[in-house]
């Protein structure tokens, strides 16, 4: 609980900025301003999986690394990780800024919401390095150990960007660009708490926290480490986003009412979501940490117990979102109709909330070990295997509601499957354990 309660709050705070955001600009009553924030948001995402490259690939490597007691390949592993985030930000900054149009297109903006898609990507984009640096920084400071500080730098920036939100939106009117700024501006904040955590740190004596370039290290087989593992981890984001652009791509053909309240019913089932996120990657590190020392039983212990606690949060927010559905999304909409679509669209959503768990947790748990192409196998198979060809054949069969029920379905049957991947790989390890100790 030490270690995953911290990470679950940093998410909801993550969740809760989603949520302002998107509560400032439903004042606007703009279903197509709504809409352009919600084709935005895997735009967003991607930005965050290269984040995730050498976020989570330099978290897992580090935190075996410590449990080995290796402090000092720990340390370079951490500093190279740094410089290469600052180095991707600015090339995808560039990138973005020169294709912003293409980006829009990509994200299925239509003539109706093209030009508020638009303003959002570019202050997105602008903001690009501090987004990387930021979202980074969160599972390295984890993997060493600095739980308390990971959070407050996530907390820091979500509050700031509220605090923007309601500035640029509600105060000054700046629409969909007020809200991408405000974004910016608060992971830019964050940013700047991690450097200057650093900083703080390695003057008291911490060998493991160095931004001098004397330390950086293109060490082979530590960056192959770091990006055999942080590639797939960052392909769970990326995958994340192909599979939100093929479904805006399907409820878009409903019109724009739909996006907008697919969006608003969306935001909501994060909550559980992104708490259920929140655990798996807070434990992640302890588990690489018990696997670096050789410590099988702890480490299963640590696994079984996180999955339980997430089974039961996800079980009362199903409960919440069955029977108050409606009333939670009457705070962002006003139109009756979108109202009663987003609620039920939410009572669809929220089904597989307390399978969230074990898929989160099988995706945290074979990243942790450095298994990295089974933990890519599951975000393959719930991200395009199964839910694209679901998506395409459920709307085929039951059209919009279909089209919702598509993550409900895809999850249960993920969830089977984890399941026997955990079984699977523990007997393997158990056996080879007896091997070598036979031996």
């Amino acid at each position: 609980m030490s270690v995953g309660l911290p990470t679950m709050l940093g998410q909801l705070t993550t969740l809760i900025y989603n949520i302002a955001d998107t509560f400032f600009v439903s004042l606007t009553k703009d279903a197509a301003m709504i809409a352009a924030v919600t084709l935005c948001a895997p735009i967003l995402l991607i930005i965050m999986s290269i984040a995730g490259i050498f976020g989570m690939g330099g978290s897992s490597v580090i935190a075996r690394l410590l449990g080995k007691e290796k402090n000092e390949e720990a340390g370079n592993t951490l500093n190279f990780c740094v410089y290469a985030m600052a180095a991707a930000g600015i090339l995808t900054l560039l990138a973005g800024l020169l294709l912003l149009r293409p980006f829009a297109v990509l994200s299925e903006a239509d003539a109706e919401n093209i030009a508020y898609t638009c303003s959002y990507l570019q202050w997105i984009f602008l903001g690009a390095p501090f987004i990387i640096l930021a979202n980074g920084f969160v599972h390295l400071f984890r993997s060493v150990g600095l739980i308390k500080e990971s959070t407050v730098g996530l907390v820091l920036g979500n509050a700031i960007n509220m605090i923007f939100d309601y500035v640029f939106i509600a105060v000054l009117d700046w629409k969909t660009a007020g809200a991408a700024l405000a974004t910016s501006l608060g992971f830019a904040c964050a940013t700047i708490y991690y450097l200057l955590c650093m900083l703080h740190k390695r003057r008291n004596g911490n060998q493991l926290l160095s931004l001098s370039p004397k330390r950086f290290s293109l060490d082979r087989i530590m960056v192959q480490s770091v990006i055999g593992i942080g590639i797939p981890g960052a392909l769970i984001t990326l995958l994340m986003s192909v599979s939100n652009i093929v479904l805006n791509n399907y409820i878009g053909i409903y019109g724009s009412d739909a996006v907008a309240s697919y969006g608003i019913a969306y935001k909501l089932d994060m909550i559980p979501i992104l708490l259920s996120v929140g655990l798996s990657q807070g434990v992640a590190p302890l588990i690489g940490y018990c696997y670096g020392g050789n410590n099988r039983k702890r480490m299963h212990d640590i696994v079984k117990i996180a999955i339980w606690y997430g089974i039961l949060m996800g079980l009362l927010f199903t409960a919440a979102f069955m029977l108050w559905g409606k009333q939670f999304v009457a705070i962002f909409l006003q139109d009756e109709h979108l109202i009663d679509q987003a609620g039920y669209f939410l009572k669809i959503l929220c089904l597989s909330a307390p399978l969230l768990s074990v898929i989160n947790m099988m995706t945290s748990y074979f990243q942790a070990l450095g298994k990295a192409m089974k933990s890519l196998s599951v975000t393959l198979l719930r991200n395009a295997v199964l839910f694209i060809p679901g998506v395409i054949l459920l709307n085929h069969f039951w059209k919009l509601n279909g089209v919702i029920a598509a993550q409900p379905v895809v999850e249960i049957l993920l969830t089977i499957i984890c399941i026997f991947m955990y079984l699977s790989e523990t007997r393997r390890s158990a056996s080879i354990e007896m091997h070598c100790n036979y031996h």
